[in-house]
């Protein structure tokens, strides 16, 4: 399989021409590096299915403006594939847990850890406090602390600043621990 800068950049320029043989080499020499790199960020086989053949549309249409004294063809064509599948990403819009009241409701034959919980006075003071709070914060503490999600996941999904995040949570915890202690 070719696979050096080289005969890359050739099959780039047979390709900016209109090659449709040199775009399967280019193809099969190249999806599995590509693949990967989407599939690393979109964490899901069928996106990532979807925005490679995506990124391959634009690496044919944009093949002319390809410049091999500015990048090697990989480094290229990985750019296009994770730009693409970042905007993928971005696109996706936060939903609101309250709008998903399913989520909460994953019956096991044993009791759950939560539902334990529920029968404790001090479980339902945590539940008024979180009521408590706004609703776009509410979640982002329940995703944060129930879910395990990161500020930088948070910061993707509610498309927010990760030190806002950070401000956020804390202000939320503040604002939980003074309900509480009341």
């Amino acid at each position: 399989m070719l696979t050096t800068p080289a005969q890359l950049s050739d099959l780039m320029q047979r390709v900016a021409q209109g090659d449709r043989a040199a775009f399967r080499t280019l193809y099969a020499a190249t999806s599995a590096k590509l693949y990967g790199v989407v599939l690393r960020i979109l964490k899901r086989r069928d996106l990532a299915d979807e925005v490679l053949q995506e990124a391959y549309v634009r690496i044919w249409n944009n093949a002319g403006s390809f410049d091999p004294g500015r990048a090697s063809p990989i480094t290229w064509m990985a750019t296009i594939a994770r730009n693409r599948a970042l905007d993928e990403v971005r696109k996706v819009t936060p939903v609101s847990l309250d709008q998903m009241p399913e989520a909460f409701e994953i019956r096991d034959p044993q009791m759950l850890v939560s539902e334990q919980m529920e029968v404790t006075d001090e479980f339902k003071r945590l539940q008024r406090c979180l009521e408590g709070l706004e609703p776009q914060r509410r979640d982002i503490v329940k995703l944060a602390y129930l879910e395990g999600r990161s500020r930088e996941d948070l910061s993707v999904m509610f498309n927010t600043p990760v030190a806002t995040i950070k401000t956020w949570l804390h202000r939320s915890l503040k604002q939980l621990k003074s309900c509480l202690t009341s």
